[in-house]
């Protein structure tokens, strides 16, 4: 769908998600994320860019676990600690993930992906045409009431803090992979959260897109 026709439809409240493709409604467990072999992380920052052209062809369960994990996997396990810092250690947001078959979520500590939705809801993290069809779409959305010790007035801004981070974790990860991505903020809240069922606490704060680059040509 393009721009435009997303804009429209945003405007009258009709952005929906599409049926999922396939038989999504299962947990998945991840296989354990590769911590060598990676590329060191100066040359990573060397190709860390943000690319809008997208293949959409599926990444392999191994590549996205190492992508998740990157994002917000649990790295010190004694401690719960994760890869991404979060004020006080609140880890209040949750990493999300829109793919063909439907909605899922990432669960940190077991270091899998539990089924939410199935629905498709790539359409509806972005008003870019690209987000429709690549391989995955992440959703970084704050869970307010893990915030108790910050000034509500204030809990928004640390938790965009937190996401951008989980973000760039995500893209030095992808640049280590070969993969594209972008990260972005130009998105239907509302609709996506009414698609996601969050509760009013909850907020959808940034998406980016993963997946391969599209072919030359």
């Amino acid at each position: 769908m393009n721009t435009l026709t997303k804009l429209a439809l945003g405007l009258i409240g009709q952005n929906r998600p599409r049926p999922a493709a396939g038989d999504g409604s299962v947990s998945m467990p991840l296989p354990p994320p590769r911590r060598d072999g990676s590329l060191p992380l100066m040359q990573a920052l060397a190709l860390r860019q943000s690319v809008r052209d997208f293949s959409p062809e599926p990444l392999d369960e191994t590549t996205l676990a190492d992508v998740l994990w990157a994002g917000a996997g649990v790295n010190r396990p004694g401690l719960g600690g994760r890869t991404a810092p979060s004020a006080m250690n609140a880890q209040e947001v949750a990493l999300y993930v829109a793919m063909p078959q439907g909605l899922y979520r990432y669960q940190p500590e077991e270091h899998r992906l539990q089924w939410v939705l199935d629905s498709d809801v790539r359409g509806l993290t972005g008003y870019q045409d690209f987000v429709d069809d690549a391989a995955l779409d992440l959703i970084y959305v704050a869970e307010h009431d893990r915030m108790s010790l910050v000034p509500a007035s204030q809990r928004s801004a640390f938790a965009h803090v937190a996401a951008g981070a989980m973000a760039q974790n995500v893209y030095l990860a992808c640049a280590s992979a070969g993969l594209a991505t972008v990260l972005r903020a130009w998105l239907d809240r509302d609709a996506l959260a009414r698609a996601m069922h969050l509760a009013n606490d909850e907020q959808v704060l940034l998406a980016q897109t993963v997946g391969r680059p599209k072919p030359p040509g």
